[in-house]
């Protein structure tokens, strides 16, 4: 293919695997490649809102540097001088910050990688029992324990990778991630479509055996009047942290750290009880932040800065709970440690993208 090609082709890709089945806000990425080039979904955008002109092009040569720099211990060096790699990497002409996964994509063998969170794969990834169960049902994946995206990821995925083709006599084209999602990888569409299509074939198999439903249960909603009142509660308790507001009926909002995005889009923890000024200040004092999901005896609400936050925040937390509702089949959830938990809540690069989602 030629580069025009290329990007129509990955465009195509991102769209498809762009739903709310494979993701949701900014999360998940795509990328395509040549010898030399490297086209990378930009931090922040949609799959679903890419366009052949939207993706960045990074110098492979100049990305490649990471793997011999003397880099930084210190996590927030460590992210700073990734970052000018990465930013130099850029080729001339561009403005848009690419994925902070772009090196991993590189390190990827195929053509092209479309990497997704859906909530029938996390519901694997985020189990007990999720590694156990993927050598059983993907005994050709590649399993990745939970490590902290960026940098740190990029370089355990490349040496696992290399150990991979040097056992088995070729790359990963599956990679599953502990409490984060998959990458597909490989040199045509049809062979993204194919590996997608078993992965999901078999993780619902695995639900139906178990007779595990794949829709969350949600209550019905509360009158709207009950509904305004609290929303006026809310304003008043959490001032211009919920300028945006909204709102479902009861279900079972989770309570801890599930994987990156929900932990940027909704934080890790709801808060639960009567949304008072002190109340909420506690949390804040608890927690460090101000809550972005709200658990009242008639619903959930999210709250944020825009509605599109507050509604980004809600969604999410719907995400979460189905997820964990899933895990059942795999031995029950797993929530990330809170040391992986505190490196996401103050990485500079996910304070970025959630802010281009604003």
């Amino acid at each position: 293919m030629n580069r025009t090609e290329l990007l129509k082709t990955i465009t195509d890709l991102s769209h498809e695997f762009g739903t709310t089945e494979y993701v949701r806000g900014g999360g998940g990425n795509t990328s395509c490649k040549t010898a030399d080039t490297l086209w990378v979904k930009p931090s922040g955008t949609t799959l679903a809102g890419l366009q052949p002109e939207t993706f960045v092009a990074m110098d492979r040569a100049a990305l490649q540097k990471l793997y011999t720099l003397a880099i930084p211990t210190e996590a927030a060096a460590r992210e700073e001088q990734v970052k000018e790699v990465m930013a130099a990497a850029v080729k001339p002409g561009q403005n848009a910050r690419p994925s902070v996964e772009a090196p991993l994509h590189d390190v990827l063998h195929g053509t092209f990688v479309v990497h997704v969170h859906p909530a029938e794969v996390n519901g694997l990834t985020c189990a007990r029992d999720g590694r156990a169960a993927c050598l059983k049902l993907f005994p050709e994946a590649l399993w990745i324990p939970y490590i902290d995206p960026g940098y740190t990821l990029c370089m355990d995925v490349r040496r696992r990778v290399l150990d991979f083709t040097a056992q088995h006599g070729q790359p990963p084209s599956l990679l599953i991630l502990e409490n984060h999602g998959i990458f597909v990888t490989a040199d045509t569409p049809a062979e993204i479509r194919l590996i997608y299509r078993r992965v999901m074939d078999e993780v619902r198999n695995e639900y139906a055996a178990a007779g595990i439903a794949t829709v969350l249960p949600v209550a019905p909603p509360a009158l709207p009047d009950v509904v305004a009142r609290v929303a006026d509660e809310l304003r008043d308790a959490l001032s211009s942290h919920a300028t945006g507001i909204a709102y479902s009926g009861r279900f079972a909002v989770v309570n801890g750290p599930l994987s990156p995005d929900h932990i940027v889009y909704a934080k890790s923890f709801p808060f639960v009880g009567e949304p008072t000024r002190p109340n909420i200040e506690a949390f804040r004092q608890k927690h460090g932040y101000a809550p972005m999901i709200v658990v009242t005896p008639i619903g959930v609400f999210g709250v944020g800065a825009s509605q599109k936050k507050a509604a980004l925040a809600l969604e999410l937390a719907q995400d979460a709970a189905l997820v964990v509702q899933l895990t059942a089949a795999f031995g029950g959830v797993q929530f990330m440690a809170d040391r992986a938990r505190e490196f996401i809540e103050h990485w500079e690069v996910e304070s970025y993208r959630a802010k281009q989602m604003a």
